[in-house]
C-alpha cells in the first residue's frame, strides 16, 4: 500500500543526500552535454531533411543519456540500507517514489537547461501543434529526460550493485539508439520492440513538431534543394495532433510501466529478507 508519508520522509532524505553529495553536477554535466550537441547541430539544423532529422536524433539522444546517468545508481548502492528498512516497516512504492520525484526535480531542472541552451544555438521553429511549438519541444526534453530516469532507477532496482548497473547501461542506450529508426531502417520485429524505447517517441514527437514531413518551417529545404525532392516520408513525422500525443503518452506509459517494474523487482530482492 502506497504511503505519503513515508514518501515525503524518503524524498527529504533523498534530497539532503544529494545535496550533500553536490547535486549541482549532474547540472553541470547537462549544461556541457547540450552545449556540445547544440553547437555542433546548430549550423546545420533545419537546412535540409536528413540533417534536421540527425540533430534531433543527437538531442533526444542526449536527453537519454543525461536522464539515465542520474539515477543508474541511486538504488544498487543502498540494497542493504533497503533491506534493513524494509524489515522495519518501509514500503518499498514509498521509497520508489521519493526517488521518482526527485528526479522528476532534478530533470525539470536539466531539461530548463537543455532547452535553453539548444535555443542559444539552434533557431526552432515557435508555431507548435497544440501550443506553442517553444512549450512543446520542451515538454518532449522533460519527458526524454524524466523517462530515461526513471529507465535507470528500474536498472538500478534489478542491479546486484553499482557495478553491474553501469555494465548493463551501455546496451540499454544501444539499444535506443538503434530502435530510434533514425540509424537503421526497422524490421516487423524490431519496429514492435522499438515501443518501449524513449528515442522512438522522442523523435516521433520532434519531427512532428517540426513538421518534418513537409519542410513547412523553418526546414527550408526548398531554397538549400530547389531540385530535390524527398521520395520517402515516415507517418510518425507528420505534423498532427495525434502523432504528437502519441508519442507523449507511450512516454508517460512507459515511466509508469518502469516504475512499476521498480517496486517489483525490490519486493522480489526482499521477499525473504
Amino acid at each position: 500500500m502506497f504511503s505519503t508519508k513515508q514518501t515525503s520522509i524518503y524524498f527529504k532524505k533523498i534530497a539532503r543526500i544529494a545535496f550533500r553529495e553536490r547535486v549541482w553536477k549532474f547540472v553541470i554535466f547537462a549544461v556541457i552535454i547540450a552545449t556540445l550537441v547544440a553547437a555542433i547541430v546548430g549550423d546545420d539544423m533545419f537546412t535540409t531533411y536528413e540533417s534536421t532529422k540527425s540533430g534531433f536524433f543527437t538531442i533526444a539522444s542526449a536527453c537519454i543519456w543525461i536522464g539515465i546517468f542520474n539515477s543508474v545508481q541511486s538504488i544498487c548502492k543502498e540494497h542493504e540500507i533497503i533491506r534493513a528498512e524494509y524489515r522495519q516497516g518501509m514500503k518499498l512504492s514509498a521509497y520508489i517514489s521519493a526517488n521518482i520525484f526527485w528526479q522528476m526535480l532534478l530533470c525539470l531542472v536539466q531539461s530548463v537547461v537543455i532547452f535553453a541552451v539548444c535555443n542559444v544555438f539552434i533557431d526552432f521553429n515557435s508555431d507548435g501543434i497544440i501550443t506553442s511549438a517553444y512549450v512543446e519541444y520542451f515538454i518532449t526534453i522533460f519527458l526524454l529526460t524524466f523517462g530515461s530516469a526513471v529507465m535507470g532507477i528500474m536498472l538500478s532496482s534489478i542491479a546486484g550493485n553499482p557495478t553491474t548497473a553501469m555494465t548493463i547501461m551501455p546496451f540499454v542506450l544501444i539499444l535506443q539508439l538503434i530502435m530510434s529508426g533514425v540509424l537503421f531502417e526497422l524490421s516487423d520485429t524490431s519496429e514492435k520492440i522499438a515501443y518501449i524505447t524513449f528515442s522512438k517517441w522522442g523523435m516521433s514527437a520532434f519531427g512532428s513538431i517540426a513538421d518534418l514531413n513537409n519542410a513547412k518551417y523553418p526546414l527550408k529545404i526548398s531554397e538549400a534543394y530547389p531540385m530535390v525532392e524527398r521520395l520517402e516520408t515516415e507517418a510518425c513525422y507528420d505534423c498532427v495532433a495525434s502523432n504528437l500525443l502519441t508519442a507523449w503518452g507511450w512516454c508517460i506509459g512507459l515511466i509508469l510501466c518502469f516504475a512499476v517494474i521498480s517496486i517489483l523487482s525490490l519486493k522480489i530482492k526482499n521477499r525473504d529478507s
